[in-house]
């Protein structure tokens, strides 16, 4: 039985903490033991992202103290556990104990495609579904293939997703476009941030769905903030969300 410590996400703890225990819910009945190192505290990520790498650097430090000794770490956040992944060397530098965290670090659906090595998950969630796929998770933990690669198409949630029965893939017209929320540019650059999140929701809105998933609730937020304001009838639910549902 694999043993995983779940690394939860700002976000998702303060304001979204069903998706960290649909997470829990998922990996367990996908044969894993859960634990949550409750001396977790913030990635880093949002103040490394603003340029200050002084204020990031003792959370990602403390980050390696809290998950040093785990095999698996997983996180229900594309860009969480890419932070990890690909940022913290300048932070932590030469620090032994980084490789080892590094490469135990995965987002949910990796960890499911990657590691359990799951080809497909059984259960069953009757809706027509839009994909949103975070840039993060896409382009910098090749979750997908994206577009603007000259590779085989593929995507590892889209995979996961399509094997439960009655949920239909909707066919978005850009399938990897950015929803504008990119966390501070969408205080920085509000307007330009609104418009990118509209062009999403219309374009899901086109192809039919009826819930807009994806790997990262910080986008899911901006999208369900701006769908909600102007009265359109979506849901926004986690990928984990829709698996715990799913699964028997």
């Amino acid at each position: 039985m694999p043993r995983v410590a779940l690394f939860v996400p700002c976000y998702v703890d303060q304001l979204y903490p069903r998706v960290g225990l649909a997470t829990a819910r998922v990996l367990e009945r996908l044969g894993c033991q859960v634990v949550f190192p409750e001396e977790q505290t913030c990635c880093g990520q949002p103040m490394s992202n603003a340029g200050f790498a002084g204020d990031a650097a003792p959370l990602a430090r403390r980050f390696l103290q809290v998950f040093e000794g785990y095999e698996h770490v997983v996180c229900p956040s594309g860009s969480c556990a890419s932070m990890v992944r690909n940022h913290y060397h300048p932070l932590v530098g030469d620090d032994r104990r980084y490789p080892a965290v590094r490469a135990a670090t995965h987002e949910l659906c990796e960890f499911i495609t990657d590691v359990l090595k799951v080809p497909a998950l059984k259960g069953r969630f009757p809706r027509k579904v839009g994909l949103h796929q975070s840039c993060h998770g896409l382009r910098e933990l090749r979750l997908g293939s994206g577009s603007e690669r000259v590779v085989a198409p593929f995507s590892k949630v889209a995979a996961l997703l399509s094997g439960l029965e009655g949920l239909e893939l909707v066919a978005l017209t850009r399938p990897d476009e950015c929803c504008g929320f990119g966390g501070t540019f969408a205080v920085v650059e509000e307007a330009v941030s609104c418009l990118m999140g509209r062009d999403r929701i219309a374009d899901h809105l086109k192809a039919g769905a009826e819930v807009v998933t994806g790997t990262d609730v910080s986008c899911l937020m901006h999208m369900e903030g701006l769908a909600r304001r102007t009265g359109q009838r979506l849901e926004f639910r986690h990928v984990a969300e829709i698996l715990a549902e799913a699964l028997p």
